[in-house]
């Protein structure tokens, strides 16, 4: 049988917990109970007291975090299944899920009278070093920071001796039916090369194209279809992937997530990259908390107004800290940076950030690359939308189209261009810390060397 935790409340009569014990230590063996609180049916200082404990097994106690008893329960009995006998208003829907998130990241399933959370299945590699890049949503500049993550960490192993650079491996919702290896590291590809993929019937502005265009890297192309609460993805070719680049050339492997979809690979450490637009819930509550215990960093982007105000920012360092103390919140927010020169141009610039920001974001180019943003179209991700921008584009008054390798970039946009004679310069996005305090690049090539070490068994020296 398999071992058990149970999670009782103080709203049940014991007896009447007694007896759902009973019942559950017919399907597993039961090792203990932690009380998750609730005082109306129940005398505190029963629970504490061995002679008068009236469930017939240990019961796990805390007067004051009843989420440190859990911990304490799982660290002392190793279980592989939770069960949750609790319910409202101990556990609502917030605090069941910060349970849930606990166990799912120790590896235990986590199941209750009508659902059952498993934690994902993670295949472990056997030649390679690995890091992964995790979100809690799409839309969070995940790819930007990957791509990012890849040349800072490339270079910094460069320079202490290493020779074989990183490879990405990324997964999306339009990868390729089998890995595909792209070559980006002589910067080979570039506006013909994407347009001859697109129109092979690629989708030739996913992930791994962009990774490789942009950062210059090795990248292998996967796919997935669906996302777990968890980010177990439904179906992927990810493991097929990782047997792929683990023959390729490479110091280290960076995995980069999809959505809120995790690469289900066991990798030597993460970093989870949260929107300081997102909902507060879905990064501090629900399954947000189980991808924060799993890393071992998080990186915040959108810190800025209009998306997010310094409260809410500053809640979401606290709240994250709260989750998984000592790990390091570094906010940033994203900028372009085109991968050839736009000086002196009248620029038509296509991007997916939306909102007010898009403003900053045009007068930021400008400034910062002597041009000229005559044109921009926020509609990347919407083709109907799009066609209608591109409609309104004046040829005359365009020397270059800037875009985001993004959604419809290459098979609307590019392919417009390339029908009206336009230049096209493409657009990384670029993390950029808040507060200049200069912790992201060596937190990047700690994490990078600590995974590397952890991998060979080695200590940092």
């Amino acid at each position: 049988m398999k071992k058990a935790i149970a999670l009782i409340d103080g709203e049940h009569y014991p007896n009447v917990v007694r007896e759902a014990l009973e019942e559950v230590s017919r399907q597993f063996d039961v090792k203990a109970a932690v009380f998750a609180g609730g005082t109306e049916k129940i005398d505190l200082a029963v629970i504490g007291d061995p002679e008068r404990n009236e469930y017939g097994i240990p019961v796990y106690f805390h007067d004051e975090n009843a989420e440190e008893a859990f911990a304490q329960a799982i660290r002392d009995h190793a279980p592989e299944v939770i069960v949750d006998l609790s319910d409202e208003p101990v556990l609502g829907y917030w605090e069941r899920f910060r349970y849930a998130s606990q166990a799912l990241a120790a590896g235990i399933r986590y199941q209750g009278s009508d659902f059952t959370l498993s934690p994902p299945t993670f295949h472990k590699l056997s030649r390679k070093p690995s890091l992964s890049i995790i979100g809690t949503g799409k839309r969070i500049g995940k790819t930007a920071v990957s791509g990012y993550v890849s040349r800072i960490v490339g270079e910094a192993l460069s320079g202490k001796g290493y020779r074989e650079g990183v490879v990405v491996i990324a997964m999306g919702r339009g990868g390729p039916l089998e890995p595909e290896v792209i070559e980006g590291r002589d910067k080979s590809i570039g506006v013909a090369e994407l347009l001859s993929y697109s129109r092979q019937g690629k989708h030739a502005a996913s992930d791994y194209f962009e990774d490789a265009v942009l950062s210059s890297v090795t990248t292998v192309g996967c796919r997935r279809c669906g996302g777990g609460l968890a980010g177990m993805p439904y179906v992927s070719n990810v493991e097929e992937g990782a047997a792929v680049a683990e023959e390729l050339p490479a110091d280290l492997l960076i995995f980069e997530g999809s959505g809120a979809a995790l690469p289900p690979i066991d990798v030597n450490r993460a970093i989870c990259v949260v929107g300081a637009d997102q909902p507060l819930d879905y990064i501090l509550g629900y399954m947000g908390t189980y991808r924060l215990l799993i890393s071992d960093a998080v990186l915040m982007t959108m810190c800025e107004e209009p998306l997010a105000s310094p409260e809410k920012i500053r809640e979401l360092i606290a709240g994250i800290e709260e989750i998984k103390p000592g790990i390091e919140v570094v906010p940033t927010v994203l900028r372009p940076k085109p991968d050839g020169n736009i000086m002196g141009k009248r620029v038509a610039y296509f991007t997916t950030a939306q909102g007010k920001v898009v403003e900053r974001i045009a007068a930021y180019i400008g400034t910062e690359f002597g041009c000229s943003v005559n044109f921009v179209s926020s509609q990347l991700s919407d083709r109907v939308k799009l066609r209608a921008d591109l409609e309104r584009l004046n040829v005359e008054e365009t020397d270059v189209i800037l875009t985001e390798i993004k959604a419809a970039a290459i098979d609307v946009v590019t392919e417009e261009a390339d029908r009206r004679g336009i230049d096209v310069v493409f657009c990384d996005n670029v993390p950029v810390e808040v507060g200049g305090s200069g912790r992201l690049e060596p937190l990047l090539e700690r994490l990078a060397e600590e995974a590397i070490a952890d991998f060979s068994g080695k200590e940092l020296g």
